[in-house]
């Protein structure tokens, strides 16, 4: 009974705990907290009384919190913000008549927000909660648009160029009265630009600015004229002093000039027989100078050209030094490396020449023992086909022949590389090689008649006349054929 009472109470405890903490999850998350710029609006539940700013009173299903939070009950409650900030609203009026008639283009930049007491932010809520930002500007924009139409239309051009600050707070002050029956507060509003198509305020200008050019040239002609008075007297009053001092000074001058004019005589004089006697001494030293001057020249002359022939002769040598004496060094090199060329490759041919006789004569006697065990063969078959025995053995030769040809070939196709140089005394070197092989293959009719006793030239000439006559090419084609079988 006990551990039955004991584990009931942890239950009922566990349950306890676990609605805590439901409470408390469905607690946090369902509490919304904004900032101190944005209004909470929750909205549901019971109604309350609200007391507005004239002091009425009503009954509004909703409460408000300016910053901090507030718990939103679940399916019964429903939580909105209403920001609070500054928003910039730029008015545009195109086309707007003023009461002269003039089209202007008017730009106006207005800075507004909700309005920050209970009442304001009341209302702005009712009508504007849930349309966002863009809806209290656009509200904002089409009042201010209309007063702007409306007081440019009240006003001349000039005025409201002249009364610009008294325009901008007679459009804030208005304006203010509207956007606070929407819980809106209109910070300020300036006119920034204002302008026209048809060149309208250009004009305006023009005759102040004329104006003011006209004055500015008069007073310029004006201190230009005195200047050029009082240029003119000044200038007046130093000519004239200026001549009567040049009048003096072209006294002194003349009496200055006539003196020095007797003293340049008298100095001129002097002067002519000091420059006579000296010319006649300068000439005297020029003659000399000029004698001393050829016969310097002839020296460097003379000098110059054996200077010339000792180069030329010096060249001459350096000439035999170097190019003679190096073309027939080059000439003997050349020579010798083409005679011990010509030599190397003489042996080589020898010693293949030599080689390839030995290999030849190899190969006879192989050739020859092979003849022998096919003739013993052919032997044998021509006790059986006594008619016969003379064409086997042509049959034998005539296979031989290609592999004696080849096996005298076979070293030229080893050779990688051949160099021939031709010294200029034997026309033959190049041929020598080629001739070796035609002198090993001409040697080979001598050694088959030498194993076989068959004389193959006598047998190309039997043959050749046998090929002319009908009759005798059949027992070959016979012999042939008995072969196979």
């Amino acid at each position: 009974m006990t551990l039955i009472a004991i584990g009931t109470a942890g239950i009922v405890w566990l349950i306890l705990l676990a609605i805590v903490v439901a409470c408390a999850a469905i607690y946090a998350t369902n509490y919304r907290k904004v900032g101190p710029n944005e209004v909470l609006i929750v909205s549901g539940g019971i109604k309350r009384q609200v007391t507005e700013d004239d002091g009425t009173t009503r009954m509004v299903g909703y409460k408000m919190r300016i910053g901090g939070g507030s718990f939103v009950m679940p399916f019964i409650q429903s939580a909105q913000v209403l920001p609070l900030e500054i928003y910039t609203v730029t008015v545009k009026a195109h086309d707007a008549l003023t009461k002269n008639g003039i089209q202007l283009n008017a730009v106006g930049l207005a800075q507004i927000k909700v309005g920050s007491s209970e009442g304001e932010i009341r209302m702005a809520a009712e009508q504007f909660l849930g349309r966002g930002s863009s809806a209290i500007k656009e509200v904002t924009n089409q009042v201010l648009e209309g007063l702007l139409r409306a007081y440019l239309g009240s006003e001349t051009v000039e005025d409201v160029f002249q009364k610009r600050d008294e325009f901008n707070a007679r459009i804030a002050k208005e304006a203010g009265v509207e956007t606070t029956k929407m819980g809106l507060e209109l910070i300020s509003f300036t006119l920034i630009e204002i302008s026209d198509d048809h060149g309208y305020i250009q004009a305006l200008g023009k005759p102040q600015i004329a104006a003011v050019k006209r004055d500015a040239e008069i007073a310029e002609a004006e201190t230009d004229k005195e200047t050029v008075v009082k240029t003119a007297e000044s200038r007046m009053a130093g000519d004239v002093a200026r001549l009567k001092a040049e009048t003096e000074v072209a006294k002194a001058n003349r009496d200055f000039e006539v003196a020095r004019a007797g003293y340049a005589a008298e100095v001129n004089q002097k002067k002519a027989a000091a420059d006579m006697a000296y010319e006649l001494e300068r000439q005297k030293e020029a003659g000399t100078l000029k004698e001393e001057e050829l016969a310097v020249k002839i020296i460097e002359r003379t000098k110059m050209i054996e200077l010339e022939e000792l180069e030329i002769k010096r060249k001459e040598k350096e000439l035999q030094a170097t190019v003679e004496k190096t073309a027939n060094a080059r000439q003997k090199q050349v020579q010798t490396e083409a005679t011990a060329e010509a030599f190397r490759l003489e042996a080589e041919a020898k010693g293949r020449a030599k080689a390839a006789r030995l290999d030849a004569e190899a190969a006879a006697d192989g050739v020859r023992m092979q003849g022998e065990a096919e003739a013993d063969a052919m032997q044998r078959k021509a006790e059986a086909y006594a008619g016969y025995n003379q064409a086997a053995v042509y049959e034998m030769l005539f296979k031989i022949l290609p592999e004696m040809a080849r096996a005298v070939a076979e070293p030229l196709s080893k050779v990688d590389k051949m160099v021939v140089i031709d010294s200029g005394t034997d026309s033959d070197g190049a041929s020598k090689v080629t001739g070796q092989v035609s002198k090993v293959l001409s040697q080979v009719p001598s050694v088959i008649e030498a194993i076989s006793g068959i004389d193959i030239t006598k047998l190309g000439e039997s043959l050749k006349g046998a090929a002319t006559k009908p009759a005798a090419t059949k027992p070959a084609a016979k012999k042939t054929t008995g072969k196979g079988d």
